[in-house]
């Protein structure tokens, strides 16, 4: 089975952003920007054409027995949180999980994860506003309100709107590793990552504002200096602010602390490292700012769950 192959369900009423993010991701053709082609294909739950939520209806789309072949399926949404979604949808899914495939509910299309009882003693999420409601309705869940996505393995839920793309991407990267899915990221004009607090790595983007300049070039210039030693203090002296105001000024650019950032930001160079050198990975380990490669695979294992050695061999299929 091909993880290549990729089913989003579409169905009466769904909002045709929702259903446009995982086709923006992966469904455009971006070979001449060194991206692989993915087969995508939409499928419907109900019969004739679809009517989205904006008033327009899509036609020419694919049944439901085209799941069988998918090797990745996305429910992208889902029209009301209220309604039990289709029995042949669900028994699908099920289907789906019991072979392999992975499955992805973005937003409200946690529900229908959920709903399949696909969910159950897992972490997921969904959209902030039905966290609350998600985890009362399905007390089997571990419902996390916090983050962009949570990636269990062969299931992933994403939190609403832009969050899908985060997923999607993550999804991506994982297929085909950083590069690749930063390349997509550049063509949607979209960060490659943002602060989550989820296990995957997340980078928050800088805002880049002119009263923010010097405190963006004193960040931009520890990301190209991330072998050496970085404390809060030389930080702050570096932009000429106190240590409080530099925690604060900190925060509201990163939304996280100067370690988790650091941290965030050396795994990120040491993944990319991996996959595009055959440095050895002590070297790496020294260059990311890790030190010793005893501690890079401490952290691997911690934040990644994998290690070095096992990263690289799934991306370089070595």
């Amino acid at each position: 089975m091909l993880h290549d192959s990729i089913a989003v369900i579409a169905f009466n009423g769904i909002s045709p952003f929702h259903l446009s993010v995982p086709c923006a991701v992966f469904g455009e053709d971006r070979r001449d920007a060194g991206v692989p082609q993915l087969k995508v294909l939409v499928c419907a739950v109900e019969k004739g054409a679809v009517v989205t939520s904006a008033g327009f209806s899509l036609s020419g789309l694919h049944r439901l027995n085209e799941l069988e072949n998918a090797g990745i399926i996305i429910v992208p949404s889902w029209r009301d949180p209220n309604e039990l979604p289709p029995l042949p949808l669900l028994s699908a899914l099920r289907k789906a999980s019991q072979r392999g495939a992975k499955l992805v509910g973005l937003c409200l299309g946690s529900y229908v994860l959920a709903a399949a009882g696909l969910l159950n003693g897992r972490r997921a999420t969904t959209h902030w506003a039905w966290a609350d409601d998600l985890a009362d309705r399905y007390p089997q869940i571990q419902v996390d309100r916090d983050v962009l996505y949570v990636d269990e393995g062969e299931i992933i839920t994403s939190a609403g709107g832009a969050a899908g793309i985060d997923c999607c991407l993550h999804i991506l990267r994982t297929l085909h590793g950083a590069e690749v899915a930063s390349r997509v990221a550049r063509r949607m004009v979209v960060p490659p990552h943002r602060q989550g607090g989820q296990s995957q790595y997340i980078e928050q983007p800088l805002r880049r504002s002119p009263a923010v300049d010097r405190f963006a070039q004193a960040l931009e210039w520890v990301q190209h200096n991330l072998d050496q030693p970085h404390s809060l203090d030389a930080l702050a002296a570096r932009v000429f602010m106190s240590r409080r105001t530099f925690t604060r000024r900190f925060s509201q650019a990163t939304g996280t602390t100067v370690g988790k950032w650091l941290l965030n930001q050396r795994l990120a160079l040491a993944q990319r490292l991996l996959e595009t050198t055959g440095k050895p990975i002590d070297q790496i380990a020294q260059e990311a700012g890790f030190g010793s490669e005893v501690s890079l695979r401490q952290h691997f294992n911690k934040v990644l769950r994998t290690s070095p050695a096992r990263y690289r061999k799934e991306f370089q299929g070595e």
